[in-house]
């Protein structure tokens, strides 16, 4: 009989809970732990920043979906992993002994990186169900009284997609409110060019965005480090792409959503041979840990370089499926290793990715999702935005249900090339 314990109950972690107790012996018990109960579908923030959705469409409580499938759950943070001892102590002095562990925590935000940024200082955020909310108190006020906006990420993000969703659904939002020629807005972000996405570009990404971005009249300052942020006024580093700097900019807001550089956790962070500097979960091609070959890791946490060297650091963004793909790989293999079997299953590391525009989107397919690809496809139109609607509730059923991937999905997907294990 194993112990299974899976750390995080978020995009990676409920899937991750799922397909483990399928493959799991019937003897084996599987806890999930997270610092919240409740599961928030994280790709819906942009929405609930504008009040477009609320809170309670967005999340729901995991304790009892988990349980259903004889899952247990505990609702408490983890407050240090101790490897060495196979444990996970709690933030409330529990221990908790494992035999298995799977790392699917997602990141620390590193706001405290830029003076100035974030909820806690002059700039808002969509990284969490809680911050999109404070977004949409402000948003409100914001557009009683209209400004310029300052959105984007800072040097060393690297999830950029909500970063030009959240600037596409507010200037739709201006406009519905008819306001929108009163706010000058301006992306600032440390990618190379418009549309790079910590991935190097995807398709004609860099054409179709910029293109959206002059439709729809909003600047943009690439190669840029934010430097700090005080009260209504941002300073913005712009480089060259050799890395010398060509401008410095002081921006002014009434409004400014930036997304951070992501850090891991504080439970797992300088944990010699088990995290990178920045705190990242090291993971062989089977998503194990080599120095602690008991723990695995799945999503943010999971310690990926970046694709390439830019000027400003970015980051490589972990897209939903490609989690999906990791969780899979995972569950297979610790299977694997119950039955006394080498790991045998590679993640495909596949991406699919719906950005919404407020009323329109941006779909891209890369396969794999880090460079070289085999398949590398940018597709804009009206579509997008429903697309992404029918993902939203179809994602949440699909965690409420318990099954990580319906016959129809294996299927379509697998139709088209798209496959979660190599």
């Amino acid at each position: 009989m194993a112990h299974i314990v899976i750390l995080g109950a978020g995009i990676g972690g409920m899937p991750m809970a799922y397909e483990m107790k399928e493959l799991a012996r019937p003897e084996d018990t599987v806890t999930v732990i997270s610092n919240t109960d409740t599961f928030q579908f994280t790709p819906s923030n942009p929405w609930v920043g504008v009040k477009w959705r609320s809170r309670e469409e967005v999340t729901f409580p995991v304790a009892p979906y988990l349980e259903r499938k004889g899952i247990k759950f505990i609702p408490r943070g983890a407050a240090r992993l101790h490897p060495d001892r196979n444990q996970v102590e709690l933030v409330d002095g529990q221990v908790i002994d494992y035999d298995y562990l799977v790392i699917a925590t997602g990141p620390k935000l590193a706001f405290d990186e830029v003076p100035g940024l974030g909820p806690q200082g002059h700039t808002h955020s969509v990284c969490s169900v809680d911050h999109a909310e404070k977004s949409a108190n402000e948003w409100e006020n914001f557009c009683a009284q209209p400004g310029p906006i300052v959105v984007g990420a800072v040097q060393g993000a690297s999830c950029y997609g909500p970063a030009y969703e959240y600037a596409f659904i507010m200037e739709t939002d201006l406009r519905k409110r008819k306001i929108r020629d009163k706010v000058p807005m301006t992306f600032v972000t440390a990618e190379p060019y418009i549309g790079h996405l910590g991935l190097g570009g995807v398709g004609d990404s860099k054409g179709m965005l910029e293109s959206s971005m002059r439709d729809r009249h909003i600047k943009w300052i690439c190669n840029a480090k934010v430097t700090k942020v005080e009260a209504g006024k941002m300073f913005v580093t712009e480089h060259n792409d050799d890395g010398s700097v060509k401008k410095e900019h002081e921006l002014p807001f009434g409004y400014s959503m930036m997304l951070p550089a992501f850090k891991g956790i504080d439970a797992v962070f300088g944990i010699e041979g088990l995290t990178n500097p920045r705190g990242f979960i090291i993971a062989d091609p089977y998503q194990r840990n080599p120095k602690y070959p008991n723990i695995y890791s799945v999503g943010v946490c999971v310690a990926i370089p970046p694709v390439e060297t830019t000027p400003v650091p970015t980051g490589t963004p972990k897209t939903g499926y490609m989690i999906e793909s990791m969780v899979t790989a995972t569950a297979h293999n610790i299977r694997n290793a119950l039955d006394g079997k080498e790991p045998s299953e590679k993640a495909t590391w596949n991406a699919i990715c719906l950005a919404d525009f407020g009323d329109a989107g941006a779909a891209f397919v890369a396969l794999p999702q880090i460079p070289p690809r085999n398949v590398n496809w940018f597709k804009e139109g009206k579509w997008v935005h429903l697309a992404k609607i029918a993902f939203e509730k179809y994602f949440i059923r699909k965690m409420k249900k318990g099954t990580t991937e319906p016959i129809y999905e294996k299927y379509v997907l697998g139709a088209m090339g798209i496959k979660k294990l190599k």
